[in-house]
């Protein structure tokens, strides 16, 4: 399981550790990722995803996982994630 944002695509990154005595030794800075169920109201169901809790927080703003997948770029989803997208716009061409 990789350690990356099923939605926003945030991952690990690199850097240094600093000591008192100015060494730098390499370091990995974690996103912090959580397990989420989140409804679909277009599609009625739940679907579970890792998740960052930035990107938590950014569903919640933009009103909704419907909303967020609307607005999102598809080169940050994963590929659970585009599916839920394309299913998304697929139902709402048929229902307008």
């Amino acid at each position: 399981m990789s350690r990356k944002c099923d939605l926003t695509g945030k991952a690990a990154q690199t850097g240094h550790k600093v000591s008192h005595s100015n060494r730098k030794t390499k370091r990995r800075f974690l996103p912090n990722l959580v397990n989420v169920t989140l409804t679909s109201d277009t599609l009625n169901r739940s679907v579970r995803f890792r998740i960052s809790a930035n990107a938590l927080k950014t569903v919640d703003h933009r009103g909704g996982l419907d909303a967020f997948l609307a607005k999102a770029k598809d080169v940050e989803l994963s590929p659970k994630a585009l599916e839920l997208k394309r299913q998304l716009e697929k139902k709402l061409a048929t229902a307008s």
